[in-house]
C-alpha cells in the first residue's frame, strides 16, 4: 500500500503539539487593528486548539 500524502496547505496552518492536540492562529490579527477593540485584540494574538470531528480530521490529513 502506498502512504498518504500530508496535506500541505493545513500542515502550513496549524502544528500538533506534544500532548497530541491541534492548534492554530486566530484569524483578523494582520491589519485594521485600531477598529478592534483591546480585548478582541488580545484574543486575536493567543493561540487556540480544535477539538471535536476537525480535530480528528486534521489529524487525519496529517498522517498522526
Amino acid at each position: 500500500m502506498p502512504k498518504h500524502k500530508t496535506h500541505k496547505g493545513l500542515s502550513k496552518r496549524v502544528k500538533i503539539t506534544a500532548a497530541g492536540k491541534v492548534k492554530y492562529k486566530r484569524s483578523c490579527g494582520s491589519h485594521l487593528m485600531s477598529t478592534k477593540s483591546a480585548r478582541r485584540r488580545r484574543r486575536i494574538g493567543s493561540s487556540a486548539v480544535i477539538t471535536g470531528a476537525s480535530a480528528k480530521m486534521a489529524k487525519h490529513h496529517l498522517g498522526k
